[in-house]
């Protein structure tokens, strides 16, 4: 059994899944974490399968390697493509975490306005996950999804709260049947930095549901069954990119108060 001492290890990317460690610590503060940025791969959305899991499967060895209890996908094509082969490669060590399953969970039940949207990478549209996994649940949903491969480039590059930025979210969600929806799903752990901008488009008539919240309350509550909660107070945090950029740090500082250590890592050379 992991010790309730190790850290949490979440990874994406880029700077999206700083959304989702950002809303873990709010509800875990006492955790210790340990966050993995593929800077020098993103997007994944628009990578082969198997180029994805072999990304992610680096990532995940090394957040075994430093005895994390717990693995959070903090990528939704990750989560989309890479999910089993990182359970497995976990096994008995550790947890493994996605992010699609606690959102579809949350919608299913909390939400279920139709019809709903979901927008995400190309691999996550392409993976159908969304609505595989919600019909599951409610086989009469209607779920429309669109690919919006531009925002997370433009997200990284820090084209936010701006013309650009919603010139693009216009371009995406303006079209039929996307200009419908009554509720929608942000399919990519990067887009709750833009979620604002997208509520204004709807005129805050849409509910947005982004994963971070509801991804930390679900690792919350499985490290509370499994007995896996830290005892301690206050957790000590670690940054790792594949790829140092400045935005990177700039973004890190925003969901991270204090001095940002961020470590420089190619787990693949």
């Amino acid at each position: 059994m992991a010790d309730p001492r190790k850290p949490i290890g979440v990874f994406d990317s880029g700077v999206g899944g700083l959304t989702v460690a950002h809303a873990i610590k709010q509800v875990l503060p006492g955790e210790s974490m340990i966050y993995f940025g593929d800077t020098a791969h993103l997007p994944y959305g628009d990578k082969s399968a198997e180029a994805i899991k072999y990304y992610a499967s680096g990532i995940a060895e090394f957040l075994l390697e430093q005895e994390c209890k717990a693995v959070v996908i903090a990528c939704n094509t990750a989560s989309s493509v890479a999910f089993e082969t990182i359970e497995k490669l976990a096994g008995e060590l550790a947890l493994v975490f996605n992010v699609i399953d606690p959102v579809v969970g949350y919608y299913c039940k909390h939400v279920a306005s139709m019809p709903v949207g979901v927008i995400g990478t190309k691999a996550t549209i392409q993976s159908n996950a969304y609505e595989k996994k919600i019909k599951a649940v409610l086989p009469e949903a209607k779920v429309y999804s669109r690919a919006t491969p531009l925002l997370v480039p433009m997200i990284e590059e820090g084209f936010v709260f701006d013309d650009i930025s919603n010139a693009i979210i216009r371009a995406y969600l303006s079209v039929e049947p996307m200009n419908k929806v009554e509720s929608l799903i942000l399919g990519c752990t990067h887009y709750p930095i833009i979620s604002n901008q997208i509520r204004k488009f709807y005129d805050f008539n849409v509910e947005v549901l982004d994963s971070a919240s509801i991804v930390a309350r679900a690792v919350r509550d499985k490290l509370a069954q499994e007995g896996l909660l830290n005892p301690g107070n206050k957790g000590v945090d670690r940054f790792y990119v594949s790829n140092y950029t400045a935005y990177f740090r700039k973004i890190a500082g925003m969901f991270f108060s204090g001095d940002i250590k961020l470590e420089k890592l190619d787990l693949w050379r």
